[in-house]
């Protein structure tokens, strides 16, 4: 299938670029609704709890995995992280310069390596308050405590950023992450 297609009367202007394969959209849409059902709706005390908690865990190490084996735009080399980009990035968002980005943008990359080193040390900082050796040992459940509310945070900035951009820059992020593709102006 090729990586570029012609959008059709009934989408968006522009070209619609194939970006996102099928693994990066479950895995995003599924770590969306175990993070929030964890956040938001089930006891921490439950074993429900624990389950979403390895569920999690387990879609954060296959997506590192797909980092390095996966499609074009879902392996990390593709959206390195770049300091310079990123200051880069917001600058042009001040000043109103649109650039586009066919994958994801350098402080999109930013928030992604965030949210995987995250998930990763709320993921382990949980299974150490299971074990025996951290029964009882409290810094284990405050790093846990420190870095799911750094998450809440780092989720509400990506969903913002996400709105901003896709009105600043006239690409719809949220339906790109839905369908795989990216319609380019």
């Amino acid at each position: 299938m090729s990586a570029h297609r012609t959008a059709d009367p009934t989408s968006p202007a522009g070209k619609a670029v194939k970006i996102w394969d099928p693994f990066v959209r479950l895995f995003h849409w599924s770590l969306v609704g175990c993070f929030a059902a964890n956040a938001l709706f089930v006891d921490d005390e439950s074993d429900l709890h624990l389950i979403i908690g390895y569920v999690i865990m387990s879609l954060v190490a296959a997506r590192v995995v797909w980092g390095f084996v996966g499609t074009q735009y879902a392996r990390f080399f593709s959206f390195a992280p770049s300091v310079s980009g990123a200051l880069e990035q917001a600058a042009d968002m001040v000043s109103g310069r649109t650039h586009i980005h066919k994958g994801h943008t350098p402080l999109g990359a930013l928030m992604i390596y965030n949210l995987i080193a995250t998930l990763a040390i709320i993921g382990l900082s949980g299974w150490m308050m299971t074990t025996d050796l951290f029964w009882g040992v409290e810094w284990p459940e405050e790093l846990h405590e420190i870095a799911v509310t750094w998450a809440e945070i780092s989720v509400v900035a990506h969903i913002v950023a996400v709105i901003y951009e896709s009105r600043r820059t006239s690409v719809n992020l949220p339906r790109a992450m839905v369908t795989g593709y990216k319609h380019l102006p």
